[in-house]
């Protein structure tokens, strides 16, 4: 039956646009909708294909891949793609794909946002007026982006798109990853703790994984210093969270913006009782626009395999070729 759909699974939430989008050339088996997991993919398994992961915060485990023998690629939602065992993948021969280029410039404005509500206080300024508490006088001068100097850690694609909007802030930018990055003007620092000493408001746009765990540590929390911004709008792991947490208890920096944490949906207790950050629940794409997008390419990816096509973001781990897809 060569005109056989082949078998995609769905891991995660099934998003109608990613459904609709599979079903003409895929068989789809949703997950999520299995009463018992393990036994679902026993019997399913060996006739998988495909992967569609729907969600960030929903992991692609070696389980999961191992389950599936004849499983050729992944397409993940999102530009990170921590949450699937790279390094499985790699070792057996699939193709991992993920979602850039659709949700650059929302992330970059989202991270200018928090960047500024989180300089101004705005979400605690938002609550002085609710409260009732203007009445009583006004509400207390905040820190500024004037004067200021950012170090970018990470000069990707939205890196430089955060840059660009900040360019316009008029604020001085440095920047640190593991290479220059041709034709930018920024001056890069190869070592993180000296990009930190000479800057006092840090953005995190890095990939998460064991390369980047832990990259802000202490050490750079000090560097930053007191009158320090952090914003992380990469992955929680990046992070060192409790690192951050005694940073901020301790006032070793001034204040943070994160929009990712280390073990999400859950926040530290610690983070929550703080008034002095800003904490937002992983929204830096969360527009319908551009979540309708990234849905699409999650599909646009296997239809492009499934047509015998090289898929059209495969990450650099896994680059195609790869086999063609079977019947299976």
């Amino acid at each position: 039956m060569a005109d056989a759909k082949p078998n995609v699974l769905l891991v995660g939430p099934p998003k109608p646009l990613i459904v609709n989008g599979l079903s003409e050339a895929f068989a789809v088996h949703v997950l999520a909708d299995a009463a018992d997991p393990d036994a679902f993919l026993a019997e399913i398994g060996p006739r998988i294909a495909a992967i569609a992961c729907t969600m960030v915060t929903v992991n692609v485990t070696r389980d999961i891949m191992a389950a599936c023998p004849n499983l050729k690629i992944v397409s993940t939602f999102g530009v990170g793609y921590s949450h699937v065992d790279v390094r499985y993948a790699v070792a057996h021969g699939i193709v991992i794909t993920n979602t850039p280029g659709v949700l650059t410039e929302e992330v970059a404005d989202t991270t200018v946002g928090l960047l500024l509500a989180t300089i101004h206080e705005l979400p605690r300024a938002d609550r002085y007026v609710r409260d009732g508490r203007w009445p009583s006088g006004d509400y207390p001068l905040t820190a500024t982006l004037r004067g200021r100097t950012v170090g970018m850690v990470g000069m990707g694609a939205i890196g430089q798109a955060i840059a660009r909007r900040l360019d316009a802030f008029g604020v001085p930018i440095l920047y640190h990853s593991r290479n220059p990055v041709p034709g930018l003007h920024y001056r890069h620092y190869p070592r993180l703790i000296e990009l930190a000493r000479d800057v006092d408001t840090m953005i995190v746009i890095v990939p998460g994984g064991p390369a980047t765990r832990h990259l802000v540590n202490a050490d750079v929390l000090a560097a930053l210093g007191e009158n320090g911004v952090l914003v992380n709008m990469a992955r929680g792991s990046v992070v060192d969270e409790q690192a951050l947490i005694a940073a901020l208890r301790d006032r070793t920096i001034l204040t943070a913006g994160l929009d990712v944490f280390t073990d999400e949906p859950h926040v530290p207790a610690e983070l929550l009782a703080m008034d002095h950050t800003v904490l937002l629940p992983h929204v830096g794409s969360a527009t319908v626009a551009t979540r309708d997008r990234m849905d699409r390419l999650v599909v646009d990816n296997l239809l492009a395999w499934r047509a015998g096509k090289a898929p059209l973001n495969p990450v650099a781990e896994t680059p195609w070729p790869q086999a063609a897809p079977g019947n299976g």
